[in-house]
């Protein structure tokens, strides 16, 4: 453990309160691996040959033929460790003798007056296996030859399973290290760290390459060094929490908008902070109806939680509102952050999405009581594999297929009577995870939220957009004032100019989707233009009342009934995914192109989405606007010029030819030339 570095994890205790049971596999997110084979090597390591040594074989080093020894030895059944070595003045060590690790036999010690002195079984029992090396000089290169070879053993070989517990296999790697240090740390007994690593390798129960015994001997030895760290780190909280005070106290004084405040304990130290800057306020009158609260990261350095409230721009990009730094030892600290960083914005959004932190339902139901709280089902369906794929073994596939079917069922009746069908199958009803998604249902299952406006956040776009940030301003090097000044530069870049943002072309040539794209910023056209794109694969039956169902060609999912209301131009989906989302569906898209409308009511593009709504400066609007008249242009003249190329061979091969000189042209300009130029010929024109 380095105390000059601040390591950040993401939090790694259940929202079930406890901390044994929350496992976090690796290989879920990084994709499938080798696969493990019963003593949890790949398969490939495995299936190496080695050659038994012989007398004459020549290796580069010494080194390099122990090496090779011990691949042997391990697929024997054996261990082998160094004898003796003989060295000369001229040549230095010029032979090597390697021995099976029971050679020899072991000389009686002396005596120590104790009153119950340990007797030790020597392994020793004379066995003659060996391998001598000899060092020679062939042509001024130096080589080591195989002088003498014996395999003859006087004791059992082991078997593969067995030949792993030899003192010499048995190693802990450095992340395996690192990860014994952190569940040590965390609480976790030796014996649940076994389980965990078990787990977390894909290898059988007893099948590590190091046991029980040597993580004991390992977190003993690291025991005094671990104190003097805990010392160091603690005096480093302490002045880091100082500095991080002081580079608040100097923003507030260069920038009057730029807010913050602190929690200190009885002897005067920072145990809280939270800040904010006065772009982040103004950004959240703009894109705060819906939030995301994350604290799923913590420092075990400095032991503490970082809170973050994040939102997402009509750009799609995620928003810095305000961040906190809070005790993790303390359920309240979370409490107050949340307090905290909602009061800084000055207002309540619509929606607030969290994980699943037991302590900040109560906090919002009595802070934010006209805010709807949301857990992500992100959240939940990325921790299903660690609650329940041990309990479940081999019917684990088929609960997870069963349990996100659930999730989105329409009714709260039908949720409620499929869900109490789902537990009673897989034999769940004792278990505390599923008694936390139960009380909590009503902010994650479909039937309770289909009306919350969440605008995209809750979408595994979002999410790992999100953690991509916070990856990349976490990392080891940062103290507290770096990270400081890190999210400082991430929040005014995300509030500042969209550089390169995407034009997206039309698909339809239908006259709302080329309306849209005049109203709508890139990222919220895209989503538009995909729901526009899916919606000629639905038919739209008419009913009684006003009411109409959209039905799928291939009718591969359920119909979903349509309300249309005259008077306001009004669509309701049972889909909801305008309420949801802002964006309208497929299938109110789909009602709209069958009743000829050409262009949609303008409460369909929510200001949110539009570009009249984004911080970009007037230069790049007037840019965006420009750009988009050099498209229609262009486009208009390929279409014609198409058109008259295909007429006949001679016209196709002269306009390749002539496109072909004109693209090259256009490469080697410059390209600030190229606004200049086209302004020139729209004048002209």
């Amino acid at each position: 453990m380095k105390p000059a570095n601040n390591i950040w994890i993401q939090k790694e205790q259940c929202p079930c309160g406890d901390w044994k049971c929350f496992i976090k596999y690796e290989g879920e997110e990084q994709g499938q691996a080798c696969q493990p084979t019963k003593n949890g090597t790949s398969l490939s390591s495995s299936s190496e040959v080695v050659f038994a040594p012989y007398v004459g074989q020549i290796f580069k080093s010494d080194d390099e033929a122990f090496e090779y020894y011990i691949n042997f030895a391990r697929r024997n059944g054996f261990s082998i460790r160094k004898a003796r070595s003989t060295e000369s003045h001229n040549l230095g060590v010029y032979r090597r003798d390697f021995v099976c690790y029971r050679s020899g036999f072991n000389q009686p010690r002396k005596k120590v007056n104790v009153e119950h002195p340990r007797d030790r079984k020597s392994v020793r029992c004379g066995c003659d296996a060996k391998l001598y090396l000899t060092k020679e000089i062939v042509n001024c290169v130096t080589q080591w030859y195989v002088s003498q070879f014996s395999n003859v053993h006087n004791h059992e070989l082991l078997e593969d399973d067995q030949v792993r517990l030899l003192p010499a296999y048995r190693k802990i790697q450095e992340a395996d290290q690192e990860r014994i240090i952190l569940l040590s740390k965390a609480g976790f007994p030796v014996n649940r760290i076994i389980k965990i690593l078990e787990l977390e390798k894909g290898v059988q129960p007893g099948q590590l390459p190091f046991i029980e015994k040597d993580i004991r001997n390992f977190l003993r030895n690291c025991k005094k060094t671990v104190q003097e760290n805990d010392a160091l780190l603690t005096e480093k909280r302490i002045t880091d929490m100082m500095e991080l005070l002081e580079a608040c106290k100097a923003m507030a004084e260069r920038d009057e908008d730029f807010i913050f405040d602190f929690l200190t304990d009885a002897n005067g130290k920072v145990e809280n902070i939270a800040w904010s800057y006065g772009d982040s306020v103004r950004a959240f009158n703009l894109f705060g109806d819906a939030v995301q609260f994350d604290i799923t990261y913590q420092s075990i350095t400095y032991g503490m939680l970082l809170g973050l409230l994040s939102g997402i721009d009509n750009h799609g990009k995620p928003i810095v509102f305000a961040c906190a730094l809070v005790q993790e030892e303390n359920p309240h600290a979370i409490v107050w952050a949340l307090q905290t960083v909602v009061r800084f914005m000055r207002g309540r959004p619509q929606t607030i999405v969290t994980d699943l932190e037991p302590g900040l339902r109560d906090s919002i139901v009595s802070e934010m009581p006209n805010t709807k709280h949301v857990i992500s089902l992100w959240y939940i369906m990325s921790k299903l594999s660690s609650w329940f794929s041990l309990p479940l073994g081999l019917k684990y596939s088929e609960f997870k297929s069963e349990f996100e079917m659930v999730c989105y069922v329409e009714s709260t009746e039908d949720f409620g009577h499929l869900w109490s069908h789902l537990i009673t199958k897989f034999g769940l009803g004792s278990d505390k995870h599923i008694s936390l998604l139960w009380s909590c249902r009503a902010c994650w299952a479909f039937s309770f939220i289909k009306d919350c406006f969440v605008a995209r956040i809750t979408t595994a776009e979002y999410m790992r957009s999100v953690d991509s940030f916070l990856k990349g301003v976490l990392n080891e090097q940062t103290c507290l004032q770096v990270f400081f000044e890190q999210v400082g530069l991430a929040a005014k870049l995300g509030y500042g100019a969209k550089e390169d943002l995407p034009f997206v072309h039309l698909k339809t040539c239908m006259p709302v989707e080329e309306h849209a794209q005049g109203i709508l910023t890139p990222y919220a056209f895209s989503v538009y233009q995909h729901e526009l794109v899916l919606s000629v694969q639905y038919a739209i039956i008419e009913m009684a009342k006003g009411s109409y169902v959209a039905r799928h060609y291939k009718k591969v999912e359920e119909e979903y009934l349509l309300l249309w209301i005259h008077e306001g131009e009004q669509i309701h989906c049972s889909c909801k995914g305008f309420e949801q989302s802002g964006v309208l569906c497929r299938h109110a898209l789909r009602l709209f192109v069958t009743k000829n409308y050409f262009q949609l009511p303008y409460h369909y593009f929510p200001i949110r989405w539009r570009w009249e709504n984004s911080f970009l400066p007037m230069d790049q609007e007037s840019s965006r606007l420009v750009k988009e008249e050099y498209y229609r242009a262009l486009h208009s003249l390929t279409d014609t010029l198409l058109t008259e190329s295909l007429v006949s061979k001679e016209r196709f091969n002269y306009a390749h030819k002539e496109l072909t000189a004109l693209l090259d042209q256009i490469k080697n300009m410059h390209v600030d030339e190229v606004p200049e130029i086209l302004t020139n010929n729209f004048s002209e024109s």
